[in-house]
């Protein structure tokens, strides 16, 4: 893995570079840059750039030794992640990401008027929007420098533009199940729907298309595309599961996220929708009514932990993971890829599965 820790140091500082190219883009306004930026610059100086991994897991997967399309495309998903998580973190609401303020609340505390006023939280709010669409613009430019040297640019640009508009998409539902709620037309239809969320918003783009971008880009065959898109769909539901499990039980000092944290935003996971179904009326009743409570304090996420536990709810997520991470594992051993480059899978596999962050 040591040629994969140098590829995904090389993405870091792309990202690095990248996101200071406006300034330079525009000089005259550089010392508003600096100020607008520096969000940004601390979102990219954290995370685990699974992204950029798998897209090189998939590049290598094809035949091919990332190099500078590689990491061009590395940072370019990178920072449509960034872009994704500013405007994620301002429609959720949250107040922190990975430990440190989010974008929104890092720009209301620094609005050029009074901090306590309603106006520094509209400042902050649309400060950060415009931020998320500043990294978008950066991650579109990035994705073009790669795509100059594909073998077949219709091909990635059509995995990429599918990604991005299905990111979007995906982000609507979840915000329409947020209105809608969990219940009201029993629990197989509100679980289809929270798993359409996971798999439009999260799922593909999170591993899915990566690894598919990867080997697009360094001339894949249809075949091998498509067993790529067998390895990851599944993978990537039960990554964005265990994300799920996290954001209920997850250790605040790991996870960088309030405890509780889903409960909070009031999210119709497929483990809330599991513990409404399978916990007592009373318990169920509770549970419903904490959603969304921004107030809901340690007892009371307490209890839900213990009775989402003790309905056996837990135990049938755990259920879901484990046959999605399953079936990712079966394509893994069949796809027709080196056998490096299947043992770094199965490690990922592990990896994005049975996490504690």
């Amino acid at each position: 893995m040591d040629a994969l820790q140098g590829f995904v140091t090389a993405v870091s500082e792309r990202c690095a570079l990248v996101v200071e190219e406006p300034i330079s883009d525009l000089p005259d306004v550089a010392p508003a840059l600096e100020t607008f930026l520096e969000p940004a610059r601390v979102l990219l100086r954290g995370g685990k750039r699974m992204r950029a991994q798998l897209l090189a897991l998939g590049w290598s997967a094809a035949g091919g030794t990332p190099g500078a399309a590689a990491v061009h495309a590395g940072a370019a998903l990178e920072l449509f992640q960034a872009a994704a998580l500013v405007h994620d973190d301002i429609i959720d609401n949250a107040d922190t990401r990975r430990g440190h303020p989010s974008t929104h609340i890092h720009f209301a505390r620094r609005s050029p008027g009074d901090p306590a006023a309603h106006a520094s939280a509209a400042y902050g709010t649309h400060a950060a929007i415009l931020l998320g669409d500043l990294l978008l613009v950066l991650s579109h430019r990035e994705m073009r420098r790669a795509t100059a040297h594909a073998p077949d640019p219709v091909v990635v640009d059509e995995i990429w533009d599918r990604m991005t508009a299905e990111v979007a998409v995906g982000q609507y539902l979840d915000v329409r199940g947020g209105i809608e709620g969990c219940g009201g037309d029993g629990s197989v239809a509100a679980m289809d729907r929270s798993l359409q969320v996971i798999r439009h918003k999260s799922a593909r783009y999170s591993v899915e298309h990566p690894l598919v971008l990867g080997g697009a880009l360094a001339g894949a065959s249809p075949a091998l595309r498509d067993a790529l898109t067998a390895i990851g769909l599944p993978l990537g539901e039960a990554f964005q599961l265990r994300d799920d499990d996290l954001g209920v039980f997850g250790d605040p000092a790991r996870t960088g996220k309030p405890a509780g944290d889903d409960l909070i935003e009031g999210k119709c996971t497929p483990l809330v929708i599991l513990g409404l179904e399978m916990s007592t009326p009373d318990d169920a009743a509770f549970l419903r009514q904490s959603l969304g409570d921004r107030s809901l304090g340690p007892e009371a996420i307490e209890r839900i932990r213990g009775f989402l536990r003790a309905s056996g709810a837990v135990s049938r997520h755990e259920e879901l993971i484990e046959g999605r991470r399953a079936e990712a594992l079966t394509a893994i051993d069949t796809a027709p890829i080196p056998e490096d480059i299947r043992t770094s899978l199965r490690r990922v596999a592990d990896t994005l599965t049975r996490r504690d962050t």
